[in-house]
């Protein structure tokens, strides 16, 4: 999963990158409002944590223009105001929640978590499935037929966007985007390496593989293939 993180705030920027990226999620950051709308223009993203005060523009004004435009991510306003009115004025610009600083990251990622739940199980199928395999992505469940298979953060999110795009091919590019964001190192070879675990996980014990490696391209999670 995808979040940005629009914090002007740099010591507090990278605490929350450092802690989501270690939860699993891919993060992009930025630390003004105009990047941050042009990052959601050209981006889908999970799920973004906007600071109220940008030195640019209000998190207020830029949430109700998203909201205005159609873009229905869920946003979580994290910010020093936390007055009653200031909570009831972030929510009422379009934010799904509101985190007042200081918080504990426990909390914000749980938050976050919420957020993303709800608005998978309104727009997106939350249960993924492929054959014997089935992802329970709310509940962060994954088996293969009756037998549980226990995933990494990371392995998670690289299987949720392999089933999200069953049936094509992938490639590193875009797999490295959407699992590991702006912060990947692009000659490391740990796409190669999560796959091969992500496979002896998923392909334990059946004769089926699922992931497949398209030459040239990338990979491809895909249906019914005797393993040999």
């Amino acid at each position: 999963m995808k979040v940005l993180v629009v914090e002007d705030e740099s010591r507090l920027a990278n605490f929350i990158r450092k802690g989501l990226k270690e939860a699993g999620y891919a993060v992009d950051m930025v630390d003004n409002g105009e990047e941050a709308d042009y990052m959601v223009s050209v981006n889908d993203y999970d799920a973004i944590l906007l600071d109220w005060m940008l030195p640019d523009m209000s998190g207020v004004d830029l949430c109700q223009m998203w909201r205005k435009a159609g873009i229905d991510t869920p946003i979580i306003m994290v910010t020093a105001k936390d007055t009653k009115e200031d909570i009831v004025a972030g929510l009422n610009c379009g934010a799904d929640d509101y985190v007042a600083k200081p918080f504990s990251f426990a909390e914000l990622l749980a938050r976050l978590r919420a957020v993303i739940r709800r608005a998978s199980t309104m727009n997106r199928s939350p249960v993924l499935k492929l054959d014997d395999l089935t992802m329970d992505v709310a509940r962060r469940d994954v088996r293969r037929g009756n037998t549980k298979v226990h995933l990494s953060s990371r392995e998670f999110s690289l299987l949720e966007y392999l089933l999200r795009n069953a049936g094509r091919p992938v490639t590193k590019a875009e797999i490295s985007e959407h699992v590991w964001g702006n912060y990947f190192e692009t000659n490391s070879n740990i796409i190669e390496v999560t796959i091969n675990h992500l496979r002896k996980k998923l392909d334990c014990g059946s004769r089926r593989q699922l992931i497949h490696t398209i030459r040239g391209v990338g990979y491809m999670i895909k249906e019914l293939e005797e393993s040999t």
